[in-house]
């Protein structure tokens, strides 16, 4: 399997007819995790591909390997790279630093000076994204965009955002601001007060403290509405 080579390329038409395996891998991975996820539908999946807004990860045999695509909001303003997901018998080869570099470059290609955010619990997608030049930010520094928050009802924790005012979440949320490149300080979020290093047992640490923290209290706080 490690000497599987891959191709790596903006997903085509042709590729839609990979949408389910794409669906059924992110909800089996959601539930492997324990965490929730807003759910996509074949159709916008497909959509996407049309669109030219997505990265597909193929085998040179052609057999699916892994995805992401890219979402626009507040008018241009904010571009989200979303559902990073890599087939099960694939991954541990790297695949996913692969995917998710060729998305931030097609995001930046198309949307030079969009700010590019993600939520995600995954402490591998945090560290995949801090080598790209994401910085971990507060909640209120992403796109308030009714429509992309209306994206999270679907999620298990819903109610912890809803808790909190849409200001946290078990998510953690990271941001590249293009200005950065021009040596304008970013703003840092209250829990980090150096920059996320390449020791993936602290992204590890981060991502099980906060969802221990935030499960904890909304446990609480349904005990005490009963």
């Amino acid at each position: 399997m490690e000497s599987t080579k891959f191709i790596i390329r903006v997903a085509t038409e042709e590729d839609t007819r990979f949408t389910e395996d794409i669906i059924e891998e992110i909800a089996n991975s959601a539930k492997i995790r324990g965490t929730g996820i807003a759910r996509r539908t074949p159709e916008y999946v497909a959509l996407k591909m049309r669109e030219g807004k997505a990265v597909v990860a193929v085998t040179e045999a052609g057999e699916w390997a892994g995805f992401c695509y890219i979402e626009v909001w507040s008018h241009e303003k904010f571009v989200a790279n979303s559902g990073l997901i890599v087939a099960n018998k694939f991954r541990g080869l790297g695949l996913s630093k692969r995917i998710k570099a060729a998305v931030f470059r097609l995001s930046r290609k198309k949307y030079p000076t969009a700010k590019i955010f993600g939520l995600t619990t995954g402490a591998a997608v945090l560290k995949i994204n801090s080598e790209l030049g994401y910085k971990p930010v507060v909640y209120s520094e992403l796109t308030q965009d009714e429509d992309f928050w209306k994206g999270c009802q679907s999620c298990v924790n819903y109610e912890i955002l809803k808790a909190k005012n849409r200001s946290n979440c078990i998510c953690t949320a990271m941001l590249f601001n293009p200005v950065w490149e021009k040596n304008v300080k970013p703003k840092r979020t209250q829990w980090v007060e150096r920059e996320l290093d390449k020791d993936f047992s602290l992204f590890e640490r981060w991502v099980n403290f906060k969802k221990n923290i935030l499960l904890k209290a909304e446990a609480k706080r349904k005990k005490n509405d009963e």
